[in-house]
């Protein structure tokens, strides 16, 4: 009895301690997306690094080409999302207006069905333009963080560097018998889930601007682009990614056509998320839709809409690093889905 009070002291101290943390890094996000997305680019790159330098290459040349690589992707973003959400922003008040009126227009028409809602209660419970303010706010964030495109690609380019000689530095350190099995696993699955991830977000945007252009809504790639980032984060991103296409269609081109794009975003991610993504990626390494939620809650509060994007990612790599350790496999499991295969783990087969 006489350790209880200890234990709970413990836990308290920890908890405190873990809110300081928090409340440093939300201090420190101007500093810290930039690192995080810079994390997260490198962490993609480094796999074509090694496999061109498995080829022959110097390490100089297989790090200039990927460089070469991100930087030629990193302007198109930025050229993308710079020209797209200038127009999209201003012409967002018009779109706004005619949501509106037709909200008010579906209030009437319930009227003459003997349904009586109030226009201005509908309007608290439910503002379709606030979808739309949201999109603006997430690429705007965005573009803030291309702003800062140099100071990214010099991190990404020093990440890199340092990740072809870290096995020898902890080697020096650790000793030249002391396995690194460990280390080698825990990256091995970050990488796994971020190539597979990464390439199904891809053919996800692409298939919804295919399906936006031939429909003839307005910004297809800019919904492509919004589908492709927040398929990051499974089961709610792409009713996020949904929605404000779905409005802008009811306001371009009506409510049937907006129906077509529903059910084509719906086929589109059962058939990528449900049954194409699990195939290559594992029921291992998923998510509880709870923890989906709470890290996008969390990580939107502490680094705002770019944490919203990297949330699942950065849970996944935290969850991927407790799996790699006996002594807490089990935190890995409760994050884990409901059910939970025997290897959590992805096999060679999957990853290659």
């Amino acid at each position: 009895m006489s350790n209880r009070p200890s234990s709970v002291s413990q836990v308290l101290i920890t908890l405190a301690a873990l809110i300081i943390v928090a409340a440093g890094l939300n201090a420190g996000k101007v500093i810290l997306v930039p690192f995080l997305l810079a994390a997260f680019i490198a962490v993609l790159s480094a796999s074509p690094m090694f496999w061109l330098q498995r080829r022959g290459l110097p390490i100089w040349l297989a790090l200039i080409i990927v460089i070469l690589a991100v930087f030629l992707a990193g302007l198109l973003l930025a050229g993308l999302v710079g020209t797209s959400v200038g127009t999209f922003s201003e012409n967002l008040p018009s779109y706004e207006a005619r949501l509106r009126q037709q909200a008010d227009a579906l209030v009437t028409w319930l009227a003459t069905k003997n349904i009586h809602i109030s226009g201005p209660a509908l309007a608290e419970v439910f503002d379709p333009g606030a979808a739309m303010k949201l999109v603006a706010t997430l690429f705007n964030a965005l573009t803030n963080v291309l702003a800062n495109g140099f100071l990214v690609l010099m991190t990404v380019i020093f990440m890199l560097l340092e990740a072809s000689g870290m096995p020898d530095k902890l080697r020096a350190i650790l000793g030249p018998t002391i396995s690194l099995s460990g280390v080698d696993h825990f990256v091995h699955n970050v990488q796994h889930y971020m190539a597979i991830k990464t390439v199904i977000s891809l053919f996800t945007g692409t298939l919804v601007t295919l399906l936006l252009v031939v429909l003839g809504v307005d910004f297809p790639l800019l919904w492509g682009l919004l589908a492709f980032l927040l398929n990051y984060v499974p089961n709610i991103g792409s009713i996020i990614a949904a929605g404000p296409a779905v409005l802008l269609t009811i306001v371009q081109l009506g409510l049937l056509r907006a129906l077509i794009v529903g059910i084509g975003y719906l086929v589109i991610n059962l058939v990528m998320g449900g049954a194409v993504e699990p195939r290559f990626m594992g029921k291992g390494l998923g998510l509880s839709p709870l923890v989906v939620l709470l890290s996008l809650l969390f990580w939107g509060w502490l680094l705002g809409p770019v944490g919203m994007l990297l949330s699942v990612p950065l849970t996944m790599t935290a969850k991927i690093a407790l799996d790699s350790r006996e002594d807490t496999r089990w935190v890995a499991v409760l994050l884990g889905p409901a059910s939970v295969p025997a290897t959590a783990a992805p096999t060679e087969n999957n990853a290659d």
